[in-house]
């Protein structure tokens, strides 16, 4: 179970020597691999986090192809002279890595990033706005969001419950909340995408202690509009955000396989449930029900 410390941890042990190696330089990612002193195995996931951040980009698009991001590639046995397919050529570490720090050099401006908050999230309130990390905070995009509203750009109101007084949103964004089913479908959505408030403008719920969390490659199940499911990257852990109840497991289940299925993912192996080895948790029959195949020590779901 991760903890804020092992993510300090994390940045500062592997981010903050990438983010030394690529700064004034764009290195290839054996290059990376040599100036930073980190194997492969802990360098990628790191790289991909500052990828996923903004914080780094590459010259290719084939990194964004690649099945594995977060696995480096593994060498051959028997390297082939002509591949079958063009895709077997393509990894996650292909192209130049950069810093994106002289693309976005100088002070951003205030108007310009109100307008960039209200068409990423519709309705930006001050929460909203600290979970995306604003330098300055709420105030100065503030003023800026009032000066919009006098020009008839968004509105201002109290548009989202316990999310304070000071919410300003798009015509059309309010006019989808209206719109909006009370019990809408269950959804499964990746826990750093920006439409995905929890850890951000909403806090996780208190069951998920310090095992849920913002970042690349997790999921969450979303059921009524209320996280219910914590698929930890790599899909190896699911982590209950609510009292474990067969009822609402199922449907969780059944959304998380019809996602893994809609993707193209390969498959998905469950080894731990709320902590605990999945065999010994009262999840394995209701894994079986949904698709999932007995392995050992894991449930496999294979698409």
């Amino acid at each position: 179970m991760a903890t804020r410390d092992d993510l300090a941890w994390f940045k500062t042990t592997f981010q903050a020597p990438i983010r030394a190696a690529l700064d004034g330089s764009a290195l290839f990612w054996f290059d990376l691999l040599r100036d930073t002193g980190l194997d492969a195995e802990t360098a990628l996931p790191a790289l991909w986090e500052l990828v996923w951040s903004g914080e780094v980009t590459n010259d290719a698009w084939q990194p964004l192809r690649a099945a594995r991001r977060f696995q480096a590639p593994r060498p051959e046995r028997r390297p082939r002279r002509f591949s079958r397919r063009r895709s077997d050529a393509i990894t996650a570490t292909q192209g130049r890595w950069a810093s994106t720090a002289p693309i976005f050099a100088g002070e951003p401006d205030p108007r310009a990033l109100a307008e960039l908050l209200l068409e990423r999230q519709g309705i930006v309130t001050r929460d909203g706005v600290r979970g995306e990390g604003v330098p300055g905070g709420y105030a100065p995009v503030y003023r800026e969001l009032r000066n919009l509203e006098t020009l008839g750009v968004c509105r201002r109101g109290y548009f989202v419950e316990g999310l304070g007084g000071a919410q300003f949103a798009l015509a059309g964004a309010v006019e989808r909340l209206r719109e909006h089913p009370d019990e809408p479908p269950p959804l499964v959505i990746a826990a750093a995408d920006p439409a995905q408030p929890y850890g951000a403008a909403l806090p996780w719920p208190k069951r998920a202690g310090a095992r849920a969390a913002r970042v690349a490659g997790a999921y969450v199940v979303l059921l009524g509009g209320a996280p219910a499911l914590y698929v930890e990257r790599g899909g190896r852990s699911l982590v209950p955000l609510r009292d474990p109840d067969p009822d609402w497991l199922q449907v969780a289940l059944d959304a998380l396989v019809a996602h893994v299925r809609a993707t193209g993912q390969k498959r998905l192996a469950v080894e731990r449930f709320d902590g605990q080895p999945v065999g010994e948790t009262e999840i394995m029959p209701l894994l079986l029900e949904a698709g999932f195949l007995v392995g050992p020590r894991r449930a496999v779901l294979r698409s």
